[in-house]
């Protein structure tokens, strides 16, 4: 990230809401800094932000683009306990980890990390969680601290990072497996023609060069 990115992504406020059409805050930013993307596309940071996104690169104040969203009070997500079946759906889909729970558990929000980017919401398959209102009127950066951006900042970071390293361990285990097979083809294979035999070991090997190009470009 050049240094223009990483002043705009310090400006936002880091709830990962992907409301601006990026995957994360740092997307959006370096988004921003190459050209790509508008100043007014961060609901959650409004028109305040947006001023100060205006500052960073100097561009002209815009409207919000409603497009993304509108400007609004900062949202607590809830999840009602009798309803919760401890899918550990909503985990995953927090960018912050401020759901805590284990498989056919109930699962909690730990409040003061929630950021109120409502992606629970639509991966809860019964609807238990809602969303309640935290700030009353004020909205933008009057309903969101610097500091709970960083606090925010930080724990995406270590979130993407766990599930990074958690991908990679699961590729290499498929690998493994993979290599065992290509290793002993005819015994893990019910056919025994070796024209289909050795298709099927080229086949093996191209994935294998895939994963591999995906694994080192990463």
């Amino acid at each position: 990230m050049n240094l223009l990115a990483e002043q705009i992504n310090a400006a936002l406020p880091q709830t990962q809401c992907t409301r601006c059409g990026y995957p994360d805050c740092a997307a959006y930013a370096q988004a921003i800094a190459s050209g790509q993307a508008d100043i007014n596309q961060c609901p959650p940071g409004g028109a305040e932000g947006i001023e100060r996104l205006a500052a960073i690169t100097g561009r002209p104040v815009l409207a919000l683009n409603v497009e993304n969203g509108s400007e609004g009070p900062r949202q607590l997500a809830i999840i009602d306990d009798a309803w919760c079946i401890g899918c550990t759906l909503c985990l995953d889909a927090c960018p912050v980890d401020a759901i805590v729970g284990s498989n056919k558990l109930m699962h909690t929000v730990i409040e003061p990390y929630c950021t109120g980017c409502e992606l629970c919401i639509p991966v809860c398959p019964v609807d238990c969680i809602s969303l309640e209102n935290v700030t009353g009127t004020r909205t933008s950066w009057a309903a969101w601290s610097s500091e709970q951006a960083g606090e925010a900042r930080s724990r995406y970071e270590l979130h993407s990072d766990r599930r990074k390293r958690d991908e990679n361990e699961n590729q290499k285990r498929l690998e493994e497996k993979a290599m065992a097979k290509l290793a002993d083809l005819a015994h893990h294979s019910r056919h025994t023609d070796p024209a289909i035999l050795d298709k099927k070991r080229a086949v093996i090997e191209a994935a294998l060069a895939r994963a591999r190009a995906k694994r080192d470009s990463g």
